[in-house]
């Protein structure tokens, strides 16, 4: 079992980023919402308490006792967290008087563990409206900044039976120059955390883990092409081998080839994949239809129903596998409720329940990137581990407006040859996601001595991390120019190409 931190999230915009930075010294680490009580299970060695949008003088403000927790285990209240632990104990915490948020440098730094080897200047980044006006009786101030008094602090020895810390800047961002060091001293050295949670390491206690669970069980699965599911399915297969049944449907929505190659790349994985030629089904129930929620739906129905139709001619099958990463664990546990329904997801819906299947998530507790390093890791092939993000509807979104066979084919001629040149001119690694949408929209062009009136494409490329927030990539103008003429030479039935150069928020990384 390896060493384990729990960071409890009080609702921050950075609390994957703690995550992230913690699995990143390679120490294992969850998150779960400040409203559920933590299970002090062998193998957690601290507490994290997170940001929060709230203020500690909100009445509706979540306000765990961070005593009990620090009579556990060791914490560090990192923001919120720190301003809750001073307003608990007897401090006074209120509004700033002037606003802080940005660059900050730490001076006054005292002699501790929390701050080993950081100096007196250190950059970091605040983040706060309230601030804390003044420490509980016998806390220990441990350094501060130039526009702040308190900017970080101890518990006194008396307060709790483990060590117990606070601090109001961010030290998971990357404008917080020491802000790694920081938690390697609480995590490493104070928690006392060994830092053995690395892809071979995870590989090894997942494959056992699903060898114990499913046993000489069977396991169902859909596959899309993508990393998620093709990383799960490889681990599930290093397990129970053919006893896993693999599903890959060709909806008529994929990229040009796509249903081809994946099953090529499959073959090589040696996984047990059948594919479903189901493209003319969703063609003819998508006919006519405008909506982008609707087309989401029918598209995810249909998914739903061919899979299940050939899930039940499998005799025996008692799970379900499935590529579920951790950011959508997260976001269905989030402290702030159920967010806005922006576009609803592609997934197998009621499935286990439908099915009496019970579910093998092999990936719920990775990120994306990690998702990448245990692919690396298993030897499958760049091609699935270095594809962009793909919509599960496909280009049944990618198509603005009624979906045909023909628009189709023209956008799957558009976006490969937009692939090929990010290939060609290495600019596919350098952004996050890439693709062409057909617009509803005909214009007049000419072409030698003829007039035309045909389709206007636009072409998305993002820069990002995560997904979560994204960038529109800053493509050589040569670059599009040369992207453009040869979609518009190439392929009859667009004359026009345009760039999108919005940023998410306020657009989506997809257009619907």
């Amino acid at each position: 079992m390896n060493d384990k931190i729990i960071i409890l999230d009080f609702g921050s915009q950075y609390t994957q980023l703690i995550a992230r930075s913690i699995r990143e010294l390679n120490v294992y680490c969850e998150i779960q919402p400040c409203t559920k009580p933590i299970q002090y299970e062998p193998g957690i060695r601290g507490v994290i308490l997170s940001g929060s949008p709230f203020s500690v003088n909100d009445e509706q403000a979540p306000k765990p006792d961070i005593k009990v927790i620090g009579d556990q285990l060791p914490v560090l209240g990192v923001c919120y967290g720190a301003q809750l632990l001073a307003q608990q104990s007897g401090g006074e915490v209120g509004r700033s008087t002037h606003r802080e948020y940005g660059r900050a440098h730490l001076n006054g730094l005292v002699h501790d563990p929390l701050l080993a080897t950081i100096s007196d200047g250190s950059q970091v980044w605040m983040s706060h409206a309230d601030t804390i006006k003044q420490l509980p009786e016998g806390f220990s101030l441990i350094a501060r900044t130039e526009s702040i008094p308190v900017a970080a602090f101890k518990a006194d020895a008396g307060y709790a039976k483990n060590v117990v810390y606070g601090i109001q800047f961010h030290p998971e961002v990357t404008h917080s120059v020491d802000g790694r060091q920081l938690l390697k001293n609480f995590v490493v050295d104070i928690c006392g955390c060994k830092q053995d949670w690395t892809p071979a390491s995870f590989i090894q206690e997942t494959v056992a883990r699903i060898k114990n669970e499913v046993g000489d069980g069977k396991v169902v699965m859909a596959l899309s092409g993508g990393v998620d599911s093709t990383v799960a399915a490889t681990l599930i297969h290093r397990a129970i081998g053919d006893n896993l049944y693999c599903i890959f449907v060709d909806n008529g929505l994929l990229r040009k080839n796509e249903f081809e190659q994946v099953l090529e790349g499959y073959k090589h994985l040696k996984l047990n994949a059948k594919g479903i030629d189901a493209k003319n089904l969703f063609y003819k129930e998508l006919a006519g239809v405008n909506d982008p929620e609707q087309k989401r739906k029918i598209i995810g129905k249909l998914f739903i129903d061919v899979f299940y139709e050939e899930s039940v001619k499998l005799k025996d099958v008692k799970f379900l596998g499935q590529g579920t990463i951790y950011p959508d664990v997260i976001e269905s546990i989030s402290v702030n409720g159920p967010s806005q329904t922006i576009k609803s997801h592609h997934n197998v819906g009621g499935l286990p329940e439908k099915m009496h299947l019970s579910l093998v998530e092999p990936l719920r507790f990775l990120f994306k990137d990690e998702v990448r390093k245990i692919g690396k890791e298993l030897g499958i092939d760049d091609l699935f581990l270095s594809r962009h993000p793909f919509p599960g509807p496909g280009l049944g979104i990618r198509i603005l407006g009624a979906v045909s066979e023909e628009k189709v084919k023209l956008l799957q001629e558009a976006d490969a040859i937009y692939t090929q040149h990010l290939r060609d001119s290495e600019q596919y690694h350098k952004v996050w996601q890439a693709g062409a949408i057909l617009l509803p929209v005909q214009s007049v062009g000419v072409m030698g001595d003829e007039r035309t009136y045909e389709y206007t494409v636009a072409l998305r490329a993002v820069t990002s991390i995560d997904g979560m927030t994204a960038d529109w990539a800053h493509l050589p103008h040569e670059f599009l120019a040369k992207v453009s003429n040869d979609i518009i030479n190439h392929v009859k039935g667009i004359n026009r190409v345009v760039y999108d150069i919005s940023s998410k928020p306020p657009a989506t990384i997809e257009w619907e």
